[in-house]
């Protein structure tokens, strides 16, 4: 029994990726490279554990999970840094490759034996013949007819898989625009027509974008990219077309579209680009392979500065080296002042200090995006963040 448990644990991977798009909704795998140093590793972690110093003091020795639960909260009342939680549950990378997931009401427990922490899968099913008066462990066969949990607060990032864009170029400058709204309005909201010319495709969703605002990196100064402000969603209703009218001149018909969706008003100049097919992916949280440093370029939206579950752009991307799922460590440069019990009063900076972690979500090529996971002050542009 306990062998098989055993064996059913090892193939028990808690990536569960981002089951919550809609209910049934399907979940790909992450795809990033595995060489054959992580592979190694992983398969290390997966039958050792992790060591009983990474557990905090007050770990639970069994935990039912909730609704709404994460895995990076629950690892989180377990482990000294949550994002480390493929080890906590014994995984290797190619089960974080093919996720599986778990559900509200499921029982978790700490297996702490030979000096090492596993976490592990059980259901009571109540009293065995030969030790009257205990509960017995073992594995559920079939999951209950629910949604899986997350990895990370999925719905904290959500929005922005389509929401937030950087591009490479001033693109959306040639992209179509709204020229006119219903019935003379300037500006335009959710259920009202907006009257669009450029080069439309037959897909029916659109997002609706502000003017781009570019990005530079907070050292050199170089533009990295241009952000597109979101304004909203809107459905294409009715072609446009070229006419001769009355008078026997050529006029132009522009295409109708409908407001769907409203962050901002909409209004005459903003741009229109084809809603992307939405992002099915495993977020599992690892470090980066080798070391790598920068600086947090810009907050999402118009804050000055940022805390937890707030997202910020950062001046590193896939060419890079960054990738999804990889966590950061966050970090506030320490202050300038004078050392007064010194005669001479000589300038002195104080260590930088780490102070918070991100998770990233969202890559481009010189960029990415970021969710603030935990932070102790507030984060401004210019911060920097290094490996975990």
């Amino acid at each position: 029994m306990i062998r098989r448990n055993r064996i059913a644990f090892a193939r028990f991977a808690i990536t569960t990726a981002i089951a919550a798009l809609g209910a049934g909704a399907a979940v790909h795998a992450a795809t990033w490279p595995i060489t054959t140093e992580q592979r190694n590793t992983a398969q290390r972690v997966a039958e050792a554990g992790v060591p009983l110093s990474e557990i905090l003091p007050d770990a639970p020795d069994s935990y039912t999970v909730k609704p709404r639960d994460t895995l990076w909260a629950i690892s989180g009342l377990y482990l000294k840094t949550p994002w480390r939680w493929p080890e906590l549950w014994g995984m290797n990378l190619d089960e974080i490759r093919n996720p599986h997931l778990i559900y509200p009401g499921q029982i978790l427990f700490l297996d702490k034996s030979n000096g090492r922490a596993r976490l592990r899968l059980a259901q009571p099913v109540g009293l065995t013949e030969d030790t009257p008066g205990r509960l017995s462990p073992r594995v559920r066969a079939t999951a209950p007819n629910q949604d899986g949990i997350a990895s990370i607060p999925f719905n904290l990032i959500e929005p922005f898989l389509n929401e937030a864009v950087i591009l490479d170029t001033n693109e959306l400058a040639a992209a179509p625009r709204i020229v006119a709204a219903q019935e003379g309005s300037v500006l335009l909201s959710r259920g009202e027509l907006a009257y669009v010319r450029g080069n439309l495709t037959n897909q029916r969703e659109y997002r609706v974008f502000r003017e781009p605002k570019p990005l530079r990196d907070p050292s050199t100064n170089e533009l990295l990219g241009w952000e597109a402000r979101y304004v909203g969603t809107a459905d294409y209703i009715r072609q446009g077309e070229t006419r001769t009218g009355d008078n026997g001149r050529t006029e132009i018909v522009p295409a109708t579209f409908m407001l769907t969706s409203i962050r901002l008003e909409a209004g005459v100049g903003d741009r229109l680009d084809p809603v992307p097919a939405r992002e099915y992916t495993n977020y599992a949280p690892h470090a980066p392979q080798s070391p790598i440093s920068g600086q947090i370029v810009s907050l999402y939206g118009d804050a000055l500065t940022a805390g937890q579950n707030q997202i910020v752009s950062l001046n590193r991307g896939a060419r890079d080296g960054i990738e999804r799922g990889h966590v950061l460590a966050l970090w506030r440069s320490g202050a300038v002042g004078i050392d007064r019990t010194d005669p001479t009063r000589p300038r002195m900076r104080l260590p930088d200090e780490r102070h918070g972690v991100l998770f990233v979500f969202r890559v481009f090529d010189r960029m990415s995006y970021a969710l603030i996971m935990s932070v102790k002050q507030p984060v401004s542009p210019g911060d920097r963040f290094t490996q975990p």
